[in-house]
């Protein structure tokens, strides 16, 4: 098959002729039809996450079909439409796992970093983290539900029942949680890199009563922000725009650091929390809601090979939205088989 593959941090991705994968026992073999890029990958590739597996398939958003079930597999049936996301296995034994928090598993496994992942014709996951993909979602439109999706989800309810958020950094992530967030009725303040007019003028469009840039303090006190930016300095200035008894959730895997600041906008019982990966819950219930919103997606399409260049547009921020790998040449095609 071909995949683009890591060989190590800090080297280029290359295209290559592997292997087929061999779903073992508790597996299924995807034919993949689209893949997510999330900047996940680019920590990945950037060497931020350690211990990564060598060489490795990034790719942790994937849409595809059953083509092969592994010895004792039940609940899936060759030509299913999954989505594979990041969590891609846990033990299912320490306390964490026995009490719900699998994304806290010391053991967890992770699709694209240690399981080799999407950007790839074939991948073998784990069958209990494939999810059914809700009717009506076209491949590439699916792609980003399982993890720009996902892991807005899961820091929407880290933020409580606030009413009033702010999101620093408007991409993939933010451009569906939103949805989400206004369908709740509650209020969306955007906040971009300073200057990004129009990235400003596209979260107003989906709904964000107000959008300016991080460094402006928003119209009014907030409940509760969510970072989705890397960018540790974030963390001050999103306590000083919550108000008193607000909640700051860091959304992502990893953050530059975060710098000093004065006790004194934390006090009055603010919070700092940060989100970890996904459990299995949450996509049951963040797909079942998805498409009552209904949430759309919208996705800027790449080629396999041209995974390396879709990851960069994302460093750069060159797009809105999501960016998706197509593999499969029916990857536009809806859904079924």
């Amino acid at each position: 098959m071909r995949a683009m593959i890591l060989d190590a941090p800090r080297r280029p991705l290359r295209l290559a002729e592997v292997p087929d994968p061999a779903p073992g026992r508790g597996e299924v073999l995807i034919r993949v039809r689209a893949c997510g890029v999330c900047r996940t990958d680019l920590h990945v590739i950037d060497g931020d996450l350690p211990r990564p597996k060598q060489p490795v398939i990034p790719g942790h958003q994937i849409v595809g079909v059953v083509a092969a079930l592994g010895e004792g597999v039940s609940g899936l049936e060759p030509g299913a439409r999954v989505g594979v996301p990041w969590l891609g296995g846990s033990c299912g034994q320490c306390r964490h796992c026995r009490g719900g928090r699998e994304n806290l598993c010391d053991g967890a496994r992770y699709t694209g970093y240690q399981i080799d992942g999407g950007f790839a014709e074939l991948c073998a996951a784990d069958a209990r983290f494939c999810f059914p993909i809700p009717e009506g979602y076209p491949d590439l439109q699916a792609a980003p539900l399982l993890c720009a999706g996902l892991i807005g989800y899961r820091s929407l309810q880290m933020a409580g029942d606030a009413e009033t958020l702010g999101f620093y950094g408007f991409g993939a992530a933010a451009h569906i949680l939103i949805q989400v967030a206004v369908h709740q009725g509650r209020e969306v303040f955007a906040f971009t890199s300073p200057g990004d007019r129009e990235r400003q003028e596209y979260a107003r469009r989906l709904g964000a009563i107000w959008a300016g840039g991080s460094d402006e303090a928003p119209p009014r006190p907030l409940d509760a922000a969510i970072i989705f930016a890397p960018v540790g300095a974030l963390v001050p200035a999103a306590l000083r725009a919550v108000d008193k008894g607000g909640a700051v959730v860091c959304a992502g895997i990893h953050m530059s650091d975060i710098p000093a600041f004065p006790y004194s906008i934390l006090w009055e019982e603010r919070v700092v929390r940060s989100v970890a990966n996904l459990t299995r819950r949450d996509g049951e219930e963040f797909l079942a809601l998805a498409p009552r919103i209904p949430v759309r997606t919208a996705v800027t399409s790449y080629p396999l090979e041209r995974a390396a260049e879709a990851l960069e547009d994302l460093r750069e921020g060159r797009f809105h939205g999501a960016a998706v790998i197509t593999v499969a040449g029916d990857a536009h095609s809806g859904q079924g088989t």
